[in-house]
This record gives C-alpha cells, structure tokens and sequence, in this order.
C-alpha cells in the first residue's frame, strides 16, 4: 500500500455505481476483492479490464451472458445438458463456443448438441449442426 492513499474495495465500486447492486454483481466484487481482478477474471472467462467495468456498470456488452458466467462459476447455477447431464453454466456457455473439431466423438455430440434445439444455447439459427 503506498502512504496517504486510500484502497476502495471493489465490494464499495459496484454499490456506488449500481445502487442496490444485483446478487451476481455483489459476488463477483467480492471476489474481485478476495483474489484480485485478474482472478476474478480468469474464473468467469473474461478479463481484468471487462470485470472491472461490469463492476463499475460500464460494460457495454452482453451482461446477460456475464451474469450467466458469475451465476454458474460462482454461485453454482447449474442446467441439464442433453448429453453431459448437470452442468454449470458457464462450462455450458464455454462449450458452446468451441468451434466444430472431430477430435472426439464427445467433443462432435457437444458440438451438435448445442446447435440443435438445446433450451440453454446462445447459439442464434442453430444452422451449424454437422
């Protein structure tokens, strides 16, 4: 800490700056606080820089899609996949992402399996099923 500077904490940002800060937006500051930015970061996939904006509220993206990483990696939000069962949803989201690669016949069942019809992909059209 250098002299004669106050710390805020990140839990204080995001009262500051949302009000009555949502549920997810309290967790992930507080985590923030706890193990830093750049770890808060890494455990919902998004960067020191991003999550310092959604907890400041100046994020301009998706925070849909934010919330639904807090919500799975740190509050155990969790959905039925059709092929895995109960998954957190930010491993949902995170395999939603991946792109088509015939490494595996799981990774291929994933691959389609958001593509076609499943209730929890963000996947617009779904037209990508091989």
């Amino acid at each position: 800490m250098t002299p004669g500077v106050t710390t805020i904490s990140m839990a204080d940002k995001a009262a500051a700056a949302w009000g009555e800060a949502p549920d997810w937006i309290r967790e992930l500051a507080l985590l923030a606080d706890r193990e830093g930015l750049s770890s808060a970061g890494v455990r919902i996939g998004y960067s020191a820089a991003t999550t310092s904006q959604v907890i400041n509220a100046k994020y301009r993206g998706d925070l849909g899609r934010v919330e639904e990483r807090v919500r799975g990696a740190l509050m155990g939000l969790s959905v039925a996949c059709p092929v895995l069962g109960d998954l957190s949803r930010d491993l949902c989201l995170d395999w939603q992402a991946k792109g088509y690669a015939p490494t595996s016949a799981h990774r291929v069942r994933m691959f389609r399996a958001c593509r076609s019809g499943c209730p929890h992909s963000r996947i617009k059209g779904g037209d990508d099923a091989l």
